[in-house]
């Protein structure tokens, strides 16, 4: 009696083998071919320290505080410059919202997602790892207010 039911068991196993073999994979070549990401998706930031004026609202807004940065004044004309910007990857849950509220759009999303690393160090970036991460910036990103591409 146990033996039909062990039987039947390996029977509806190898149907359902059977029918898997002859569809699509949907395996990917990750990391030899990129993965194709959703428009609004939310990967590593990417910051441009020229448009940067210093009002400190990124750091305000994030709710891990895992942004800090410094200004001075600007030696010549009103307002400020940035001298470091640093975000701990650690912490940080890519909410988009330190890009949200950024008046110079100097801080944005990218579809770079890409942070593994053996030590927990390597997951404080600077200015200029962020400065240097512009490739895969979101297509919304490069719209301007009024919808039109910059």
């Amino acid at each position: 009696m146990n033996g039909g039911i062990h039987m039947m068991g390996l029977i509806k196993g190898m149907g359902v083998t059977l029918k898997t073999m002859t569809q699509k994979k949907v395996t990917h070549k990750y990391p030899d071919e990129p993965m194709p990401m959703p428009d609004r998706f939310r990967g590593i930031q990417y910051l441009d320290p020229d448009k940067c004026i210093v009002c400190n609202q990124c750091a305000r807004v994030c709710p891990t505080d895992c942004i800090t940065l410094t200004g001075r004044k600007h030696p010549e004309k009103r307002g400020k410059v940035i001298d470091t910007f640093d975000i701990n990857f650690e912490i940080c849950i890519l909410c988009d919202l330190c890009t949200e509220v950024c008046p110079t759009e100097a801080i944005v999303m990218t579809h770079n997602f890409e942070l593994a690393s053996y030590s927990r160090d390597d997951l404080f970036k600077d200015i200029h790892w962020l400065q240097e991460n512009n490739s895969n910036i979101r297509s919304e990103n490069n719209v301007n207010a009024r919808g039109v591409k910059k």
